[in-house]
């Protein structure tokens, strides 16, 4: 930090004086303050987490004050423990079915301790540092057990909504359902359409009085509204029961078979650590779309919520609680509430807490069928039409099918293990469907490779090839993304072979521009992507210096009198021969696509704003090409803040230009090492004259007070420490110039309504390696990025 601080040299002729230190004022003890948002929020949550506790609870088999024990927990254990601060823990839906199943097989003092084990499961993986690899499970597989759990609940729910009683499991339900229908209750059926009628309608109320009384969570209307009509009605129905707090079962020693004992500890451990951990993800996202409650909350700490989740599961468990998980309900209406503090969190878990004590004589007018009716509501939401489409589009429908109907069938654990299997062998598939085909088109012969390039396809490359007679030109177009070792030596030995005998080869990928290998050539340049790159002037020897040359030209003409060379040597001839070769090979490649942005005009998807150092290459870091990126390049990367006088306002332009009539989607400061502008700034000393280039450096001033301002988030690396002031400082300087970002109006705007996403990313040139800060990143850790994704 010190190098941040200009520092004056030491006068030998002048005196210092020095003062004794004063003693800090006297000051009180701390006063503990709960923010007014949070107060309102947790009201909130509360009124939502009541009756989906007691639903879950009856959902399961257990006894109902277990829920409100998992609910009070999970408020308070993970609320205070946690790594996410607004995300809500409790009893989950997604939790039904394990612990329905563990009920019925051990008892419920079993269960207890199945569900301690599990809390010490999650602790020890919390201690591993694994969190994040739970997120490395397919999205397709983790929907499709949401959905499966959803369709479980809803089937056995629907026998309670019924006036009935359900069976143990779906295929039981299904075939009880018929009888079901044939004697059920008049009146548990009304409770509970009223119960449904009121979920679905209460958050459509119109105009402005709806506005205010949809500020009322639907669950809690619901219930309410069913109760007051069956009190009124005067029906009488199975009601909560919540017996003696004398007579609350704990938990007992575990007792079965220890093989199914740690199966069902897995699976307890598996179900609740990847919902909270998704979770978390979730609710960072909606942190994110709050402005200016991103650096006050801060990003989730993936391994701390795993341990705090642990806890509290240890907790629940010992006193006779349900599992505990994070819950996505109870999370987003804690975040649109207004929370701004994991104080709502807890002070939910004391309002579940007073409740449970205080109200039992209205809780006990609750019927079970409302209770069944909203459980029932929640298992069909989890069946998501969205999550359908995204793993149709990603060709995923399968392992999303066959992890739901195993979940469905079989149980949460088996289906999961279906669903891995699935994916597997999708991902096996996808490898080895590899279809090659020849033909001939104008004299020239094109071997066409569709999907991946592995040794289980090198026979039929091969037949393929061998189709092509000696002396033809040829091209391979390969249509995939890998190719292993023994298929690029049977195609290089192809090709050295074909064109021996006199042929050409061009060997291309799937896109223009994409070229893997060019034909043979006879000029000077030897480059081929495999070879370094430099300067874009491949391997050949730089011009000698003017100096260095003879008085006559080349030729023996006379010399060049400008001294440059003109446009066949020097720098023009660089500039020349690069021209000619983008005209020669790149140009017939790229001539249609630039044809259709010149009539389409240009659409870009974000704007890139990074320095104008010569070593950034901005298409090559980010695989972009024309009309991708609209890019604004100056000294520093730096975004001035809106209404300083700068003297230029070609930044601001640009980003209004971008954000209004481009419609980016997203807007990315990108650093890099070695910045001179970072170290002219921490070089610099007050006065002097002042420069163009300190003129526009002052911008860069809030980066070096953020980085000397111990209160405020510097930038770091997730992988290591910067190596000295000046990445630090370049580091510092993306999050600083995120948050004049944020400053313009256009910005803001667009982030309010969910259509612009900021990030930040550093650019280490020497180990060609790239560092991204997502927009939730609010502590400014710069992920490196890899090819299967982002890893810490």
């Amino acid at each position: 930090m010190s190098a941040c601080v200009p520092t004056r040299a030491a006068d030998p002729n002048r005196t210092e004086h020095t003062h004794p230190p004063h003693s800090p004022p006297p000051t009180g003890p701390r006063r503990f303050r709960i923010a007014g948002a949070d107060v309102s929020a947790s009201i909130a949550v509360f009124l939502i987490a009541l009756p989906l506790s007691l639903g879950i609870a009856l959902a399961t088999g257990a006894p109902l004050q277990a829920g409100l024990v998992a609910a009070a927990v999970g408020g308070l254990v993970v609320g205070r423990l946690g790594g996410c601060p607004l995300q809500v823990s409790g009893p989950a839906a997604g939790l039904t079915v394990v612990t329905a199943d563990l009920i019925q097989r051990y008892g419920w003092r079993t269960t207890c301790a199945i569900t301690v084990l599990a809390g010490l499961a999650q602790l020890g993986l919390g201690c591993l540092r694994v969190a994040r690899g739970a997120l490395a499970v397919s999205p397709a597989i983790v929907h499709g057990m949401l959905a499966g759990i959803g369709v479980t609940i809803a089937v056995a729910q629907l026998h309670i909504v019924l006036g009935g009683t359900p069976q143990s499991s779906v295929p039981d339900n299904l075939r009880a359902l018929p009888a079901q229908l044939a004697h059920m209750r008049p009146a548990a059926v009304s409770v509970s359409v009223l119960t449904l009628a009121l979920l679905l309608l209460w958050p459509r109320l119109p105009g402005r009085a709806g506005r205010l009384l949809r500020k009322v969570p639907a669950a809690l209307v619901a219930v309410a509204g069913a109760t007051a009509a069956a009190a009124l009605a005067g029906l009488r129905l199975p009601k909560v029961d919540l017996p003696s707090w004398s007579n609350h079962a704990l938990a007992g020693l575990p007792e079965g078979p220890v093989l199914g004992l740690v199966a069902a500890v897995l699976t307890t451990t598996l179900v609740c650590s990847v919902q909270s951990l998704l979770g978390a993800v979730a609710v960072d996202k909606l942190v994110a779309g709050r402005p200016g409650l991103s650096p006050r909350v801060g990003r989730s700490h993936l391994d701390r919520e795993l341990l705090g989740q642990g806890a509290a599961n240890i907790v629940s468990g010992s006193l006779g609680g349900l599992p505990i998980a994070g819950v996505a309900v109870r999370s987003s209406a804690n975040v649109h509430a207004g929370a701004v503090s994991r104080n709502s969190t807890m002070l939910h878990g004391v309002l579940v807490v007073i409740a449970t004590l205080l109200m039992v004589p209205i809780l006990e007018l609750i019927p079970l069928a409302s209770l069944a009716a909203l459980v029932m509501a929640v298992g069909i939401q989890m069946v998501s039409l969205n999550h359908i489409r995204t793993v149709t589009r990603h060709r995923e429908v399968w392992v999303y099918a066959v992890t739901t109907l195993g979940v469905v069938s079989l149980g949460v654990l088996e289906g999961v293990a279906l669903g891995v299997a699935t994916a597997v062998g999708v991902a096996l598939h996808r490898l080895t469907r590899t279809r090659i085909t020849h033909d001939e088109k104008e004299g020239v012969h094109h071997v066409h490779v569709r999907g991946q390039l592995t040794f289980l396809a090198v026979p039929r490359l091969s037949r393929a090839l061998h189709l092509v007679p000696h002396g033809a030109d040829t091209v391979v177009e390969l249509d995939g993304s890998f190719m292993d070792h023994a298929a690029y030596e049977t195609l290089q030995d192809w090709q050295k072979t074909h064109t021996a005998q006199g042929g050409t080869v061009e060997i291309t990928g799937r896109h223009p521009g994409t070229r893997i290998s060019e034909p043979q050539s006879s000029g000077d340049c030897r480059c081929r992507p495999w070879t370094p790159w430099r300067n874009h002037q491949c391997d050949s020897p730089r011009s000698a210096p003017p100096a260095e040359k003879n008085a006559d030209g080349p030729d023996g003409s006379e010399p060049d009198p400008t001294g440059t060379g003109g446009i066949g040597g020097g720098t023009g001839h660089e500039l020349a021969r690069g021209i000619s070769a983008f005209q020669r090979n790149t140009a017939p490649l790229v001539r249609s696509e630039l044809a259709r942005l010149a009539r389409e005009g240009q659409q870009p998807s974000q704007l890139f704003l990074t320095c104008a150092d010569s070593r950034l290459v901005t298409s090559m870091i980010t695989s972009s090409g024309p009309g991708d990126l609209f890019v604004v390049r100056n000294v520093g990367n730096l975004v001035p803040r809106p209404g300083e006088e700068s003297g230029d306002d070609s930044v601001a332009a640009a980003i209004e230009y971008a954000v209004d009539v481009l419609q980016v989607r997203s807007i990315t400061v990108c650093g890099h090492s070695g910045c001179g502008a970072m170290q002219a700034l921490l070089s610099s000393e007050p006065g002097g004259a002042q420069t163009p280039l300190k003129r526009w450096l002052r911008h860069g001033l809030p980066s070096l007070e953020r980085m000397a301002d111990d209160r405020l988030s510097w930038g770091r690396l997730a992988g290591r420490s910067p190596e000295d002031a000046v990445e630090q400082l370049c580091l510092t300087n993306v999050v600083q110039q995120l948050e004049h970002l944020r400053a313009h109006d256009s910005v803001a705007r667009a982030i309010d309504e969910g259509t612009l996403e900021l990030h930040g990313m550093y650019f280490h040139v020497g180990e060609a390696e790239a560092y991204l800060l997502t927009e939730t990143d609010a502590d400014g850790v710069f992920d490196r990025v890899r090819e299967s994704g982002l890893t810490a």
